[in-house]
């Protein structure tokens, strides 16, 4: 048998997939969690194979109770392996649950079948992750030779936040022209030719 714990903020969500998943024969809900601390406490106190994890939680996040479950010390057997379950494949989101150590992230809209075989799949140890979120994956590797510098990312995090160039400069002790500099390397590692462009697929990718 392969023990579930599943952890939602929303009732209704958090009831309809524990009921999809207990009438499997090897799959037991041993706990529901409606937000990440809860899920943290129980992860330890019932020792799950599998936590199916939401992402925007209150109280404590999925990404961040998937880093305190899998850091946490489990006396009684391996750690659990975190499948992230959420409604959100942006870059940004992705990227911070894997590297917290989800081993799969699948989307709310995945058919019953899949989440079913998705969950069987990480208590094996597999990687499972939505076709989409692969292809965002496999697009994020291949740009991080590309992604700004320190400095860079200090810049465009300046101008997320609605400051001009000579601001921008006062606020890092650096001259104007430098911040420009900055910019037209980050705009060409971007793709983007323009400020707001850039602020929003730094965000996008989960840079800043």
């Amino acid at each position: 048998m392969i023990r579930v714990l599943v952890v939602d903020d929303h009732p209704v969500v958090r009831s309809g997939l524990v009921g999809m998943l207990s009438v499997e024969p090897d799959l037991d809900v041993v706990g529901e969690a409606a937000n990440g601390a809860e899920a943290v406490t129980l992860a330890a106190e019932l020792a799950p194979d599998v936590v199916l994890m939401d992402l925007r939680m209150p109280v404590l996040d999925g990404v961040a109770a998937t880093a305190a479950i899998l850091a946490g010390d489990r006396t009684r057997g391996v750690r659990p392996r975190v499948v992230v379950l959420t409604t959100y494949d942006t870059d940004g989101d992705i990227l911070r649950a894997v590297e917290a150590g989800a081993t799969g992230y699948l989307l709310k809209d995945t058919p019953r079948a899949d989440l079913v075989a998705g969950v069987q799949a990480a208590a094996r140890g597999e990687t499972v992750l939505a076709p989409s979120v692969a292809t965002r994956l496999v697009s994020t590797v291949r740009t991080v030779a590309e992604r700004p510098t320190a400095r860079e990312t200090q810049v465009l995090t300046l101008v997320a936040r609605g400051l001009s160039n000579v601001e921008v400069g006062r606020e890092l002790y650096i001259a104007e022209a430098t911040v420009k500099t900055h910019l037209i390397r980050a705009f060409a590692k971007l793709g983007v030719t323009d400020r707001t462009a850039a602020v929003t697929v730094a965000r996008e990718r989960g840079w800043i």
